[in-house]
């Protein structure tokens, strides 16, 4: 990883992705996202400080610079997302990961560099006992190896007398000094630290400044970013409608082409036809002789069907006559008969006349 570190001496021990959030100053509810994506979150030891810290930046700003001290706790919230309480930073940082794996092991990692930092503090606090006890002898001890000196004379009057008792107060006054010499450095390095320290809460200040800045920023940010989810949710219905409509074409374009399959059957078929169609085709010159000899034919036919209806009619008109005649006669056979019919009756009067003369006679 290449990472811009403000103290060279720091060194990456862990380095993973996530989404980097900070409470929300005003209500300590709200999560306000400090990244636009995902970005880099490194673990970084300090040998010289003996120190770790969480550190990850976005482009030029610095987002996480968060010191472990054995006190911290990271504490899991969900499957992806944890967060840890910073009092120096006074915030509280929350990273939210792509997988529950990726949360493990940064968690695993808190604890491993919490107990660290512990392990360095109680290693720290032991030093600092060790060199105050170092001073505090040396401060005893001096003036009593001045006032040797000063009885006994000077230590090279002490190293020609070459007494045990003055030799061992000079390695021990010796060892007194180096203490004191290494103490001293112990303080300016101290110093140093101290100034650093300045140095970095004066940059973290004014980082936590461009933070506070960029929070309205990132409110405006966030209502746009609300307005156009707002409007992609209203896209995303119309293309749902779209996608229903899409459906149903699918499903006329599925019925046409069903029917397509059922015509080009019939083409088919009929090409079959039409195949058919051409082989008789072939025989039509012969049939157009045949029509015309049928049209001779039937012209004379209709020549003949004419002369017969001419016949026809005059046999109708025979037959209306014969049938007004046979009226007439029936009309006159009637009369006939009714004439006839009176004879017969003056026929049968005159014979019973005839007969009945008979028997007066």
């Amino acid at each position: 990883i290449h990472f811009s570190c403000p103290y060279s001496r720091e060194q990456p021990i862990f380095t993973t992705r996530a989404h980097v959030f900070q409470i929300d100053p005003s209500t300590k509810k709200n999560w306000v996202p400090a990244s636009k994506q995902a970005v880099t979150v490194s673990y970084f030891y300090d040998s010289t400080r003996n120190s770790y810290r969480i550190i990850s930046v976005d482009g030029a700003k610095v987002i996480i610079n968060s010191t472990i001290t054995p006190n911290m706790t990271f504490t899991k919230t969900s499957q992806k997302f944890g967060q840890w309480a910073d009092s120096r930073a006074n915030t509280v940082f929350g990273l939210g990961f792509p997988s529950e794996q990726q949360l493990t092991k940064f968690a695993e990692k808190f604890q491993e560099v919490k107990e660290a930092a512990k392990l360095a503090r109680d290693r720290s606090q032991e030093k600092i006992e060790t060199s105050s006890n170092h001073s505090q002898e040396s401060g005893r001890e001096t003036p009593s190896s001045t006032r040797a000196s000063s009885v006994n004379g000077t230590d090279d009057e002490k190293a020609s007398h070459g007494g045990p008792a003055e030799a061992h107060l000079k390695s021990e006054n010796d060892k007194l000094k180096f203490a004191l010499a290494q103490s001293s450095s112990n303080v300016k390095k101290w110093e140093t630290e101290l100034q650093s320290l300045r140095e970095s809460n004066a940059r973290l200040s004014t980082a936590l400044q461009e933070s506070a800045a960029s929070i309205e920023h990132w409110k405006k940010q966030f209502s746009a970013c609300k307005e156009e989810n707002d409007q992609l949710r209203g896209k995303i219905e119309e293309l749902e409608e779209q996608c229903n409509e899409v459906n149903k074409e699918k499903e006329r374009n599925a019925q046409l082409s069903r029917r397509l399959q059922e015509l080009e059957t019939e083409l088919q078929d009929k090409e079959l036809e039409l195949e058919e169609l051409r082989k008789q085709g072939e025989i039509i010159p012969e049939l157009m002789s045949e029509c015309e000899s049928v049209s001779e034919q039937l012209q004379a036919a209709e020549k003949k069907n004419k002369d017969l209806e001419e016949k026809v009619r005059t046999l109708r008109t025979e037959v209306e006559e014969n049938k007004h005649r046979q009226t007439n006669l029936k009309t006159e056979l009637k009369n006939f008969l009714d004439v006839l019919d009176g004879k017969i009756d003056e026929l049968h009067d005159f014979r019973q006349g005839l007969s009945k003369l008979g028997v007066d006679n």
